[in-house]
């Protein structure tokens, strides 16, 4: 195959993909006026209905903007030779291959962050505003950019400046170091994340002695799970909406709460909330997922061993010198049909994994109760009581509110 018709290619590969994800988009914002199921009639009333409805329509209006901007965006830097005019500016300034490749990722990934703020913005306070969740000072929201562009520059160009060098020395079996270090990678970042990441961008206390404590720990106790390590996370600073999750293994595991949960729920409901996240523990879904992880991330590697040298790539994207870097990017874009079926596989895995931690909730502690904090978490974010069932399939990591109340009910 010639650099031409793999640069058609590429640019059909874009095309199909953008197209699929607004006709999704746009079946799911067809059912946003269905009546709601009676099941689910009691979580909003007639103003908050009116209200969840004008965000959904608002927020797939800016959904379609952002994203057709973007594609555009990316279909133009293709066409015109971007990615050539940065890998030439990358050269201009070293001729070390993994100095260039991280100039080369610094410049589009700083280039496409900046491009991208203002819609983040209007998102935050203008959206978000409008509808009662931010809470985001500006302060804030700048320092979470620089925060996040310094961790993507010493973690992500840590990592890449590896991969690099592995490719130098190790030529087409480059992929099985990369493989180990990425997947030695993931473990750790599993199990230190809430220490060392979090308190980048949030503060975490220890949940005060009183009757929640105590609830969850004699829950915790009764289903034999060892629990030391119970945080709440200051998540009221950026937005009103709520969550919990689970996070590490063994003595470094922790049940992680939301301020904004503690607020919004009852006691017995926190408790059943909890509940859903032993069940995934005791489920082991935290060791399954990490383990299709690093198989999915074994297979792409391997791929990318068989194609990343093929000058071909970089010449589809308009690049005259082959190299490491532009293989990669026209590779990601090319294995993107394979990432969504992946996607899709795992979206099913995990939407199972919900129910059994449903499940697992259910007969350890309270149906009931972790039925009433999901209709008011959906309350409280103004959630879609009637997304459409390809819209779920495809996108959903968690079943619908609908689909999560009826599994539940079955066994109440």
């Amino acid at each position: 195959m010639n650099s031409e018709n793999l640069f058609y290619i590429i640019i059909g590969i874009i095309i199909i993909d953008f197209v699929i994800d607004k006709i999704l988009d746009a079946l799911n914002a067809g059912h946003f006026d269905d009546p709601i199921p009676t099941e689910l009639d009691d979580v909003y009333d007639a103003e908050e209905y009116e209200k969840s409805q004008a965000y959904k329509k608002e927020r797939f209006k800016f959904g379609m903007i952002t994203s057709t901007f973007s594609v555009l965006l990316t279909l133009g830097f293709i066409i015109f030779d971007g990615f050539e005019f940065v890998d030439e500016i990358a050269r201009s300034i070293s001729d070390n291959s993994i100095i260039i490749a991280l100039i080369f990722f610094g410049i589009i990934m700083l280039g496409s962050d900046i491009l991208m703020t203002p819609f983040s913005w209007y998102s935050t306070f203008v959206i978000e505003e409008k509808y009662g969740f931010n809470k985001t000072t500006k302060g804030t929201f700048f320092l979470d950019k620089l925060k996040g562009l310094a961790m993507g520059a010493i973690i992500g160009g840590g990592i890449l400046a590896l991969i690099v060098w592995f490719y130098q020395f190790a030529g087409d079996d480059f992929w099985w170091y990369a493989w180990i270090l990425i997947s030695i990678f993931s473990v750790f970042m599993n199990m230190f994340y809430a220490k060392l990441i979090v308190p980048l961008f949030n503060k975490q206390t220890p949940l005060k002695e009183g009757s929640l404590r105590t609830k969850i720990e004699e829950y915790a106790k009764s289903v034999g799970f060892k629990l030391d390590n119970i945080f709440v996370i200051d998540g009221s600073k950026r937005s009103t909406k709520a969550n919990a999750y689970f996070s590490g293994f063994g003595s470094e595991k922790r049940i992680t709460l939301y301020d904004t949960l503690i607020n919004d729920l009852e006691e017995e409901e926190i408790v059943a909330v909890l509940a859903h996240e032993v069940g995934h523990y005791k489920k082991n879904h935290t060791i399954v997922n990490m383990a299709a992880s690093v198989l999915t991330t074994g297979f792409t590697l391997w791929l990318l061993s068989l194609f990343v040298g093929n000058p071909v790539l970089s010449e589809a994207l308009g690049v005259e010198n082959p190299s490491f870097h532009i293989g990669l990017v026209a590779f990601g874009i090319l294995y993107s049909p394979i990432s969504e079926i992946t996607g899709l596989i795992m979206n099913y895995i995990s939407r199972k994994f919900e129910y059994q931690a449903d499940n697992f909730a259910r007969t350890t502690y309270a149906g009931k109760f972790l039925i009433s904090s999901l209709k008011k978490l959906s309350k409280n974010t103004l959630s879609n009581l009637t997304p459409h069932k390809a819209y779920i399939f495809v996108h959903y990591s968690h079943p619908s509110l609908l689909q999560r109340y009826r599994n539940l009910k079955t066994g109440i």
